[in-house]
C-alpha cells in the first residue's frame, strides 16, 4: 500500500472537495463522494500527484459514476 505525506494526503483532500463541487446537488450522496475518493487514490497509486490530475480524475468520471449508482 503506497505511504503518502500529510501534505499530499491534504492536497487529496482538497481535490475531493472541488470535485465534489461539479457534482450536481442531487447526486452528491456519500456514495458517490466514496467512489470519487477511490479514483483520485487510484490516479496518485498512478504517480498522479498534481492537484488538478487529481481533480481532473474525479471529475472525469462523474456522469459514469451517477450513471452506475442511479
Amino acid at each position: 500500500m503506497p505511504s503518502y505525506s500529510p501534505e499530499f494526503v491534504q492536497t487529496m483532500r482538497a481535490a475531493l472537495d472541488d470535485a465534489m463541487t461539479r457534482v450536481p446537488v442531487v447526486h452528491a450522496t456519500p456514495g458517490i463522494k466514496a467512489q470519487m475518493a477511490e479514483l483520485i487514490l487510484k490516479a496518485a497509486a498512478d504517480g498522479q500527484t498534481t492537484y488538478d490530475g487529481l481533480v481532473a480524475a474525479a471529475s472525469d468520471q462523474i456522469q459514469t459514476i451517477i450513471s452506475m449508482l442511479t
